[in-house]
């Protein structure tokens, strides 16, 4: 396995960004809304949203993937209501950063999330082909 840590990025403390299997299977540790210096700009639910999509971009892009090379997304969201009367607006966000690539994907609803300011999660599995 490899460690994948795009770069610039602050370090991250006791996980791993991304790792890469020697079959090209990545995976993506869960994403939050904070820039690469681990600092939210974004505090609203799509902003982080799109945000969290960028990161887990950055990562397969670190792997030498692209947004298409990506096979699963799981989401953590903290509220139920503004995710769903946000729809329209996330499903922009999306398109803005994945096109119009939709893999598999699940949406749970969780209580809190580690990071306070962190509105969502999201993490990923890609399969990155051989170069």
């Amino acid at each position: 396995m490899k460690t994948i840590q795009p770069e610039g990025w602050a370090k991250p403390r006791g996980y791993a960004n991304g790792m890469l299997a020697p079959d090209g299977t990545l995976h993506v540790g869960g994403q939050i809304g904070w820039e690469a210096d681990q600092v939210f700009r974004a505090h609203d639910f799509v902003g982080q949203f799109e945000q969290v999509l960028r990161n887990i971009l950055a990562v397969v892009e670190a792997a030498g993937g692209r947004a298409e090379h990506v096979a699963r997304l799981t989401w953590f969201v903290k509220d139920k209501a503004e995710y769903m009367a946000r729809q329209r607006e996330v499903g922009e966000a999306y398109r803005r950063v994945m096109g119009r690539h939709f893999p598999a994907m699940s949406v749970v609803m969780v209580a809190d999330l580690v990071e306070p300011e962190a509105l969502l999660e999201i993490e990923a599995t890609a399969h990155i082909p051989p170069a």
